[in-house]
This record gives structure tokens, sequence and C-alpha cells, in this order.
């Protein structure tokens, strides 16, 4: 079955093909009617050029001679031109030299006596002739010159130029196609990993609320299943409330996510201090880490400025001590420091936690990835695996960079370098 990205591709490259086939049609086209006009006029041309040397070689052979019409037909003999066949006529169509023409030959001669000169082409003996006759004068004589060619050499002239264009039009429509396809895949190749994100991400985003909802369902059901004391719809309603908040985070979560695609979140660019976040984001983040039996410790701090939207910038921040508290075991350490090393702001996190493997690292900054499951509920960290996604965002808003590095069993670093502040004036 072909998949609709394939179509799509198919009928682009048949559209580029057919686009250009067009052109080449009507390229071929005027440029055929072109040389043809002016490979006909060149044949005319020629037939004249022809013609005037029979009248010129005429006239000169009567000068030198003085006699009678013998001069004048040694002209005719002397004359050598390829592919051209030359008539001395008299006025009145009999001709002189060679002793025979045909009767359109004679009648084209006496037209030429009465007008001057005349163009011809006829079908004779199945064969188009092309013929130009001039009358033209010696002392005490007028005579008709004329010259005959075969059209059949322009026809072989046509019939090389249609081939050769015709080929090389079929070689450039090849090129044309292969190209065009080349072009079209690789055209649609970030709309098709966007496709496929897509269809991840919406079956991610099913499953992740699919759980709580299922989770809700359920403990409503088994509430509602039979009457009960007042303390045990509390503890019921607990869960319930628990789950919603859940189902809420994530919620929240994926609209981020989503008018971050859709570049409608517009960023309060303001000129801020790094560590005074850091701090703030730090003293969040505490409640989380005592709760969780981690040591949250604040190391060196160095005032640094920086450009950015302050609410995005501790979400961030927030996010890192997050994932850092949550995946350090009781009794772990997560170090919180901020420096400004060569006017370039920047925040560590570091952690005595599990850590991430090197095939995991990464990965970490996909949407809905966690790793190892059991790694995750091995220490309670819950979420739907968006929070980093949202980090990498925010940093690329803001033109900042996040490196992680990590060693299992001993511990993850992850520092965040932002550019320097830029002048809001």
């Amino acid at each position: 079955m072909i998949r609709p990205l394939d179509l799509l591709r198919m009928r682009l490259t048949a559209w580029y093909a057919a686009t250009f086939g067009l052109i080449l049609l009507l390229l071929g086209g005027g440029l055929f009617l072109t040389i043809r006009s002016q490979m006909s006029r060149h044949l005319d041309d020629s037939l004249r050029q022809a013609a005037h040397e029979l009248m010129r070689a005429a006239r000169i052979r009567e000068v030198e001679s003085r006699t009678t019409t013998g001069a004048v037909v040694d002209a005719v003999d002397e004359l050598h031109i390829p592919d051209r066949a030359l008539f001395l006529l008299q006025t009145d169509g009999s001709p002189v030299k060679p002793p025979v023409a045909d009767a359109w030959i004679q009648g084209a001669a006496r037209r030429a006596a009465r007008e001057g000169s005349v163009d011809l082409e006829i079908e004779a003996r199945d064969r188009r002739l092309r013929l130009y006759a001039e009358r033209f004068t010696v002392p005490g004589k007028t005579y008709v010159g004329a010259a005959v060619a075969d059209v059949v050499e322009l026809e072989d002239q046509y019939a090389a130029l249609i081939g050769a264009f015709g080929a090389a039009a079929l070689a450039g429509l090849v090129l044309v196609a292969f190209g065009g396809w080349l072009l079209v895949r690789k055209s649609t190749e970030p709309v098709e990993r966007t496709m496929d994100t897509m269809r991840r991400f919406m079956a991610d985003a099913a499953h992740e609320l699919r759980t709580p909802i299922a989770v809700l369902r359920s403990q409503a059901e088994v509430t509602l299943q039979r009457e009960r004391d007042s303390g045990a719809y509390v503890v019921a309603l607990r869960r319930v409330e628990s789950e919603a908040a859940r189902l809420g985070a994530t919620v929240e979560d994926l609209l981020t996510l989503a008018r971050a695609d859709a570049g409608e979140r517009a960023l309060d660019r303001q000129r801020v201090f790094l560590d005074d976040l850091a701090l703030d984001a730090a003293t969040g983040a505490r409640a989380l880490a005592e709760k969780r039996g981690v040591a949250l410790e604040v190391g060196t701090f160095e005032e640094a400025v920086v450009t950015g939207d302050p609410a995005l910038m501790r979400q961030l921040l927030m996010i890192v001590l997050d994932n850092a508290v949550k995946f350090t075991p009781a009794g772990g350490t997560v170090r919180l420091s901020a420096a400004a090393p060569g006017g370039q702001a920047e925040v560590v996190v570091e952690d005595t936690g599990i850590g991430i493997s090197p095939e995991q690292l990464s990965h970490i900054f996909e949407r809905f990835y966690r790793g190892d499951p059991a790694r995750a509920r091995g220490n309670g960290a819950e979420g739907a695996g968006l929070g980093l996604a949202i980090a990498r965002w925010i940093a690329d808003a803001h033109g900042a960079r996040i490196e992680v590095t990590s060693e299992p069993g001993k511990g993850t670093r992850v520092a965040i370098r932002f550019p320097p502040a830029l002048s809001l004036s």
C-alpha cells in the first residue's frame, strides 16, 4: 500500500516533469519555427546569390567577348554551385542553357520577365523545389537567370535538428524527473519527520492521559459501589485529587509544548540576574528535596546578567532541579552553582543520583521519554516525560546550550550556558 506522503512525492515529481516537459515543448516549438524561418530565408538568399552570380558571369563574358549568345551560355557552364541548378532563359521562357527546362521553370521565367523577379516553390516529381528567377540585361539582349534548389536539404536539417533537440529534451526530462524526485524527497523529509513526531506525540499523549483517566474512573466506580463512611470518602477523594493534579500537570505541559511549536508563546525579554533566579529556584525545590531526604546545596555563586524571560528561565531551572532531586536517592546531594566565566552566564546542577546510561543520554530531551520504566518507578519519579523537552525549548528560545554528562551509579551534571546579555535600549 502506497503511503500518502509517497503518493504526494510521486505527484509532485510528475508535476515537475510535466511542467518541464511543457516548457521544453514550447521552447522547442519556438526554436523550431525560428530556425525553420531562418533556414528558409537562408535558402532563399542562397538562391538569389546563385542567380546573381549567374547574371554577373554572363555580363562579364558578354563584355569580354562582345559576341552573341555564346558568351552568355559559357557563363552557365563556368559556374559550379553545389546543390543548385542554374538556368538561363529567354524572356519568352524558352531555355538557353541548359537547352531543356521544365514547363514550370519556363513559366516562372516568363513571369520574372514581366515582374522583374519571382520566388516560387512547387511539388515536382515527388520533390519539393524552390526557385528564384530574375530578369537581367546584357548589351542588346534581355535574359532571365534562375536558380533551383531541392527543399529536401531543409527537411534533412529539420530532421537532424528535431532529432538532436528531442534527444537532449528526453535526457533533460529524465534528469529533471530524477532530480525532482530527489528534491521532493529531500524537501519532504522534514514533513515526514514532523508527521512521525506528531503521530508518536499523539500516541504517547493518549497513553499518558489514558492512565490517570482510567484511575479516576476506577476510583470513582469503586467508591460508588456501596455506601461508605466519611473517612473512606475522604481517602477516595484524595486519590482522585492526586490523579487529577497529575492529569492537569500533563495537560499543562502538553499545552506549553503546543504553544511553543506554534510560536504562540512570546518571550518577555528583560535583563535579569541569573544568580537571583537560581537562588529562587533552589528555594522552590528545597521542599521536595527535604521530603525525599536529599540535601540541596548552594555552591559557587557569582553575579551573572542575562537577557531573557524570567518566568521561563525559572521554569527551566526548576525542571532541571526537580529531575536531579527525583533521581537522587535519600541521603544524596544536589548542588546548584551559578557563575559567569568569560562573561558567559552559566548554571550548573550536579547530583549524586543514579545517573544516566550512555544509550539513554541522547534521548532524554525527547518528548515522553522516561528511560527505563523500572528506573523511574524505583525512584518514585512520576511524570509524563515532558519536563526536559520543555527545558530544551526554553533553552533554545534563549539561545542557551544544555550540556549533560552522567555516569551510572555516580551522578549527573547539567550545565546551562546562556549567551551574553543584550542591550535592550
